[in-house]
């Protein structure tokens, strides 16, 4: 966290299991890092797991400073699983009438989804409207900057038409530097072009975001090795390229 803090202000968790907000709470806390905490509950895995994640949830926020919360995402990409909007829309509103319960309400609640799947009526019951969107599996590649102009697009006509008046975020987007998605070339040049770029081009076009992912994910055993070097950093927290280059538009 300490090496993150060096390049983000805030990140992005996907659940609570293994105590892992519990940690990331009393690391920022005790290490006084400048990191705000977007929160995850997992609820593809039914009822009993997104009422366990909300517990943890809620018992790690309530012994840390809430403060450093600043949201909580009901699931991800669940619409694009299989799971109805029905259900969805209810876990939304289980888990924002539990935290308004708890004291907590002050805390965001929202679903995060691809912006194939993110419905109006989804959007109506989320806080702000949290989109994952690649342009790196798209079937055409044509260069880096027409894939980012891509993504933007996207955000704009999820804004302009699904949205309603909420802010929209981008909840993931990157490049990977290794594997195979398709005709988009997966090099460490072309990962570097990506981020650079699409940190411009969101900044220019007023959109908050979570670059994915933080460091590579070697943990992802037996899945295509382009799913495992989305990384800024590698497995081991070191850095893939010189992150001064971020600051170039």
């Amino acid at each position: 966290l300490q090496k993150v803090a060096g390049v983000t202000s805030n990140i992005r968790l996907y659940s609570t299991d293994c105590s892992q907000l519990r940690n990331a709470l009393q690391a920022i806390s005790s290490s006084n890092l400048n990191l705000g905490i977007h929160a995850g509950l997992w609820i593809s895995d039914g009822d009993s797991r997104m009422q366990s994640d909300l517990d943890e949830f809620i018992a790690a926020t309530k012994q840390y400073d809430s403060s450093l919360v600043k949201g909580v995402s009901v699931g991800n990409e669940d619409l694009s699983k299989g799971m109805s909007e029905s259900t969805l829309i209810g876990y939304i509103n289980q888990v924002r009438a539990r935290l308004q319960s708890e004291g907590l309400g002050h805390i965001p609640v929202y679903a995060t989804e691809q912006d194939a799947h993110f419905t109006k009526a989804i959007a109506a019951v989320c806080d702000v409207v949290q989109v994952n969107i690649y342009s790196i599996f798209d079937s055409i590649f044509t260069s880096v900057d027409s894939s980012v102009k891509s993504v933007i697009q996207r955000a704009d006509n999820i804004k302009n038409n699904v949205a309603g008046g909420k802010p929209v975020r981008f909840g993931e987007t990157g490049w990977s530097s290794a594997g195979s998605t398709g005709p988009s070339p997966l090099s460490l040049a072309s990962e570097i072009a990506y981020v650079q770029k699409f940190k411009c081009a969101a900044a220019a076009a007023g959109y908050d975001y979570f670059y994915f992912e933080a460091k590579d994910a070697l943990w992802k055993k037996g899945q295509a090795l382009s799913e495992q070097s989305f990384g800024i950093f590698g497995s081991d927290f070191v850095q893939k390229f010189d992150f001064g280059l971020l600051n170039l538009c």
